[in-house]
Formats: C-alpha cells, sequence, structure tokens
C-alpha cells in the first residue's frame, strides 16, 4: 500500500461522523424468518446534549442517549410495551444501522438490521 493511500485510510477512519447520518427515519427489520418480513419503524432525533427522541416499534424514547467515539455513532434507549422495558443499542455501519433489543419480561433479545424507508 502507498504512503498516500495508507493516509487516506487512516484520515477516513478517524473523520467524525455526522449525528446527522443516523437521525431521521429508518425500517427496522425484525424478521426472524426471511420468507416472512416482519418490519417496524424507527424515528430518531440526535440533540446536541446528547440526548436521543424519537420512536421504536410505536412506542416513543424514553432515556435515549447517543454517542460518538472511535469512529462509530451509536444510540442506547428505553420503550416500553406498558408491561415492561424494552432495552435497544444500535450503531450506524455506512448506509444501514445494526442493533439489538432486550426485553426481559418477554425473556428475549431481538438482533435487527435498519434501511432508509424506500418510500
Amino acid at each position: 500500500m502507498s504512503l498516500n493511500a495508507l493516509v487516506a485510510v487512516v484520515l477516513l477512519q478517524a473523520a467524525p461522523v455526522d449525528p446527522a447520518q443516523l437521525a431521521g427515519a429508518w425500517t427496522v427489520d425484525l424478521s426472524v424468518d426471511p420468507a416472512q418480513p416482519y418490519t417496524r419503524p424507527m424515528h430518531l432525533t440526535l440533540a446536541e446534549d446528547g440526548t436521543v427522541t424519537g420512536d421504536f416499534y410505536q412506542s416513543d424514547i424514553e432515556a435515549g442517549r447517543w454517542r460518538r467515539q472511535n469512529g462509530r455513532l451509536c444510540v442506547v434507549f428505553r420503550t416500553s410495551d406498558g408491561v415492561g422495558p424494552y432495552h435497544t443499542s444500535a450503531c450506524l455501519e455506512g448506509d444501514h444501522v445494526v442493533g439489538q433489543t432486550w426485553a426481559e419480561h418477554r425473556d428475549f433479545i431481538f438482533l435487527w438490521n435498519a434501511a432508509r424507508p424506500t418510500e
């Protein structure tokens, strides 16, 4: 690898990720079986003070936070189904989001991906 190419790679890795890249509307794919698509909307607003608001799976985001570190941009937040909390964390990876949601009261964890809505 040439010195110029190496410098370019280092600069790209060090470039800060803009929070606006994670803000906005997403379609979350919660499908367990690819033959049976199951998606839900997510809307994120990332404030300058590090808080996150919006909604996920038709529930308002509570106690949301975001952070940009080591070239990554991630969010964490809590939602509720009226019975118990759902704890979610997710990170921007290129043009999509990779996340996981844990519902202790339902005894499950969902591993999911999200993309920008196509409509």
